[in-house]
């Protein structure tokens, strides 16, 4: 039976990592993997979890499952802080997922159950595992553009050009904030607008909310979901704790999936608990009760909050003192982009040549498309980067 397989391409991030390893120069700098890290390159247990883990220690007694859908708990407090009180809860259905990845996953088992032949539309450029698991599940889907590789900067008009050829019944996948991998960001005004036309075609919104908190606050970066969710009758959205919580490997996602009214809901929540049991039955609990435990004690919340609020301050520093280099070096402003892109990443525009060449002659690693992480870096390295991008003339 295994000899019919077939070998799969390599993820190009996993590849990027193992090249990172195994290069034995002491000097060298990884802006590939999407984690963010501290000054001295640590990716950090927030001190709110740490909390969190000693209490859930003494108290917890039983490790038996929760439900299919999760704790309700986690649901109802990840979802406020998500959606605050923009949307009714009665209309809200909710599972926990093995983190983002798996929300998406989910989502899109839901959107084939309910509509197999809608097609789902992405921003050019997005994030890969996207169509990469749009494509495994044999989904139709289409690009919209998004990024102009001029300015750095989202290309609006293009953007609705695009969505204009979405049919009714469509998904129109959209990145709640932090564009990955870009960092350029919808205004507040575009958002009303994608949502005037999402409303106008009858089209699907599938928000992917991944760093909530590290753009422009936790309530800032939740805007332009809020207003989505307060404006159409039916949303799916994707949610990730891995960022904002610190905890990647503890696979704490949830999918949101709301109905245009209450008396919709318990079939809505039936069939994301039905997809739950197919694909891995009880979801994980761990991350998922930590999370839970900090947004509903008010201490645990503050400190979390303001753990939080040091990370996002941190990368906006880094970004600042990356342009205003790179604005010294080249006594232009054609890097200014980088300050004001928000999250972990930026696009940079490099050529793929020119990405090679700073790995080989430099050993910075981004990946191929010149998508950098921008805390992968501190105070000392952001120089090292500047006179990297400048010898291989980017």
């Amino acid at each position: 039976m295994f000899d019919a397989l077939k070998p799969q391409p390599a993820d190009k991030i996993l590849a990027l990592i193992q090249a990172f390893k195994e290069d034995p120069r002491r000097d060298k700098i990884d802006l590939g993997v999407g984690v963010y890290k501290d000054a001295t390159g640590l990716t950090p247990v927030m001190r709110a979890i740490k909390a969190a883990e000693k209490r859930l220690w003494e108290v917890e007694d039983s490790k038996t499952y929760t439900t299919l859908a999760g704790d309700p708990a986690y649901a109802a407090a990840l979802s406020g802080l998500i959606l605050g009180d923009t949307v009714e809860t009665g209309r809200i259905a909710a599972i926990a997922t093995p983190g983002g990845t798996g929300a998406i996953r989910q989502a899109l088992e839901l959107i084939r159950l309910a509509r197999p032949g809608a097609k789902i539309w992405l921003s050019n450029p997005t994030w890969p595992n996207h169509p990469s698991i749009i494509r495994f599940l044999g989904i139709e889907m289409a690009e919209y553009r998004y990024f102009d590789a001029a300015t750095r900067g989202v290309d609006f008009d293009a953007m609705l050009a695009d969505l204009e050829a979405v049919a009714e019944g469509d998904v129109v996948l959209l990145h709640g904030c932090c564009h990955n991998p870009t960092g350029a960001n919808l205004t507040l005004a575009q958002w009303g607008a994608v949502a005037d036309l999402l409303i106008r075609k009858n089209a699907l919104p599938f928000i992917d909310i991944a760093y909530q908190g590290f753009g422009d606050g936790l309530e800032a970066d939740a805007a332009g979901t809020r207003l989505i969710a307060a404006r159409l009758p039916e949303v799916l959205i994707a949610a990730s704790c891995s960022k904002n919580f610190g905890i990647y490997r503890e696979r704490a996602g949830l999918l949101l999936a709301i109905a245009s009214g209450a008396a919709k809901q318990p079939v809505l929540q039936g069939n994301l608990a039905f997809l739950n049991r197919q694909n891995y039955s009880f979801p994980p609990d761990h991350g998922a009760r930590l999370v839970t435990m900090i947004l509903t004690d008010e201490a645990l919340r503050a400190d979390w909050q303001a753990e939080l609020e040091e990370v996002r301050l941190s990368m906006l520093g880094l970004r600042r003192q990356l342009a205003d280099e790179l604005r010294r070096l080249t006594n232009s402003d054609r890097f200014d982009f980088i300050a004001h892109h928000r999250g972990m990443f930026s696009r940079l525009g490099a050529s793929p040549e020119q990405v090679e060449a700073m790995r080989r002659d430099h050993g910075i690693y981004m990946v191929g498309d010149s998508r950098l992480n921008i805390a992968g870096l501190n105070a000392a390295t952001v120089p090292v980067l500047a006179r990297a991008i400048v010898a291989t003339g980017v």
